[in-house]
């Protein structure tokens, strides 16, 4: 069936709202009919992200509806008496979307524990492992413009769902006839029948409490927190309450919230690409920072799973610390209070991405401790923690990625900005008893291990062709691998599709023991790498590129180059 027999299913409809026909009458671009009907929104591992409208490649009450009957179809024969947990965020039509979940897997017999409120991201993951649910659902798109709404779906263990999970949900999406195979219950009636629970502030309770006890130096921070002065913008998100609550909790009285920033809003008027990796949504609280004079600035995106942090230079300047900056910052800091503490074993691992900064292992070789990297997504780092759990092989101690995500302790298996808030203060609270800034204890390390500098490269192309020439681009490396990169030669060639690496000194190739995904990285000489992905969550290719110098000037202008070298290599 082509786009225009499905564009006019949709028109013929019963099952869909006249307003909702009136939005697809108005069209008049036959591109834009096209790109809304000429494929159903994917659903992956990350389940289903797109712009809000009609169209079978849009997120409507519709995708969602059909997407929630083919999930409850799978937890129905999967799992005898399934339960699931959803959560939502401050995006525009989450409730919405939330409670058009709930009313399907209650018309199939599937138990609802749902949040009556806007929660962050790893509040959910918490409390499917809390609730003993067999999965759960968060309605958001992260850090998206406000145009964007996304589906993502959690295993019983509180993280995203495997690849093989999500083939079989698939399957039995892909079944589901979307105007007349869904099954519905009224919220009322769910809850008369026991199907639909909400959830209270007991678990909220239990979540707290397990963040608390994450503190390192707990004396200090008992001792000291007061005197820590912090801004915090949630900007517009979900993180408000629960990041004020467990700092407060912990004796971090002295913060103050941007105002234009603080409340809810899916139209994020003040930052129209709420992301914390983006400088401009941290232009007010900067602005603030000149009379409040803060020791740390931090902000945290619409689902609260990422968070970003602001530091004052030398020089006077306010600068936003990169995701790789702050994860170096945490996994020395951690492992050097673990060792002031007398805790710190070999058995202690740091567990990061394949295109996250490789400073981090030379810190942790300096501490004697595990890295391990695994694929880009956050659901891989749950993996491993769940693997530790089960073999006692290693110790978790810090997880994260180049893109703002960090997690300690395994009663989440996200990304928790929460939870980074709190350890992300202690740690600015430590220094400033030692007489130091967070940009300055940055600068230390550099001097220690070497200037490690890295860039992201993150090119839109949306719709049919767009993705398209992302398949092309990364094809033609894959098929016809360089030998090197401007000047320099490329010593190690990584495909994590073919799961091999291929070491051109050595002339000799390796197995990669990683699940296959469509991505490439090259290893320079130098020690430069960089990575080519196309994103799971966004109609963008991303290329990733590091480097690392003697001083900031020579990491500078080495990052400078590879960058000229990887835009000619690619054409862009």
């Amino acid at each position: 069936m082509n786009y225009k027999d499905m564009y006019q299913m949709w028109l013929d409809g019963e099952a869909i709202d006249s307003s909702v026909k009136a939005e697809l009458r108005a069209l008049v671009s036959e591109k834009e009919i096209e790109d809304r009907f000429y494929k159903n929104l994917e659903f992956g591992t990350g389940g289903l992200r797109g712009k809000i409208a009609a169209g079978t490649n849009r997120i409507n009450i519709y995708t969602v509806a059909k997407a929630t009957q083919g999930l409850a179809r799978y937890l129905r024969a999967t799992f005898k008496n399934p339960s699931i947990c959803i959560a939502y965020d401050s995006r525009n039509m989450s409730d919405v979307f939330a409670q058009t979940a709930a009313k399907v897997l209650a018309g199939n017999g599937v138990k609802v524990y749902l949040y009556e409120s806007l929660r962050p991201t790893p509040m959910l993951s918490f409390a499917v492992r809390y609730m003993a649910a067999q999965a759960g659902i968060v309605i958001t798109a992260s850090h998206n413009p406000k145009e964007y709404n996304g589906y993502k779906v959690y295993g019983s263990d509180g993280g995203q769902i495997t690849d093989d999970a999500a083939k079989e949900i698939l399957r039995y999406i892909d079944e589901t006839d979307l105007f007349n195979g869904i099954k519905q219950a009224e919220l009322s009636e769910a809850v008369e029948k026991e199907l639909l629970v909400y959830i209270g502030e007991a678990v909220d309770k239990a979540y707290y409490e397990q963040v608390a006890a994450l503190v390192v130096r707990k004396e200090l921070v008992k001792e000291k927190a007061s005197e820590l002065k912090v801004i915090y913008t949630p900007i517009h998100g979900s993180g408000n309450i629960p990041v004020r609550t467990m700092l407060e909790n912990l004796g971090f009285t002295n913060v103050q919230v941007v105002p234009e920033q603080e409340k809810p809003d899916g139209n994020f008027p003040t930052a129209p690409y709420p992301n914390p990796e983006n400088p401009q949504v941290f232009s007010l609280a900067i602005e603030m920072a000149k009379d409040v004079s803060p020791d740390l600035i931090f902000g945290t995106d619409p689902d609260c799973d990422r968070i970003g942090v602001v530091v004052k230079e030398d020089s006077g300047d306010y600068k936003v610390l990169s995701g790789n900056q702050v994860g170096v910052l945490l996994s020395d800091y951690m492992l050097s209070a673990r060792q002031e503490e007398g805790i710190l074993t070999g058995k202690d691992t740091i567990i990061k991405t394949i295109v996250t900064t490789e400073m981090v292992r030379v810190i942790t070789e300096g501490y004697g401790v595990g890295l391990i990297d695994v694929l880009t997504g956050f659901k891989y780092i749950g993996e491993k923690i769940e693997e530790f759990e089960k073999t006692g092989s290693c110790n978790f101690v810090l997880g994260f990625e180049e893109s703002y995500g960090y997690l300690a302790g395994g009663f989440v298996r996200d990304k928790d900005a929460v939870i980074a808030a709190v350890l992300i203060a202690e740690m600015a609270l430590y220094y400033k008893t030692k007489g130091k800034n967070l940009s300055q204890a940055l600068n230390e390390l550099f001097e220690k291990y070497g200037y490690y500098k890295e860039h992201l490269i993150s090119i839109e192309m949306e719709g049919k062709d767009g993705q398209e020439k992302i398949a092309s681009i990364i094809a033609e490396l894959r098929d016809n691998a360089p030998m090197q990169v401007g000047a320099t030669k490329i010593t190690v060639a990584e495909d994590y599709h073919l799961s091999q690496r291929y070491n051109r000194d050595e002339n000799s190739i390796e197995s990669i023991n990683l699940p296959k995904s469509n991505v490439i990285k090259f290893i320079l000489e130098d020690k430069s790498w960089f990575v080519i992905r196309p994103s799971g969550t966004e109609p963008k290719i991303k290329i990733y590129a590091s480097v690392v110098g003697s001083t900031e000037a020579a990491a500078a202008e080495k990052l400078e180059q590879l960058i000229k070298d990887i835009n000619t290599l690619l054409n862009l």
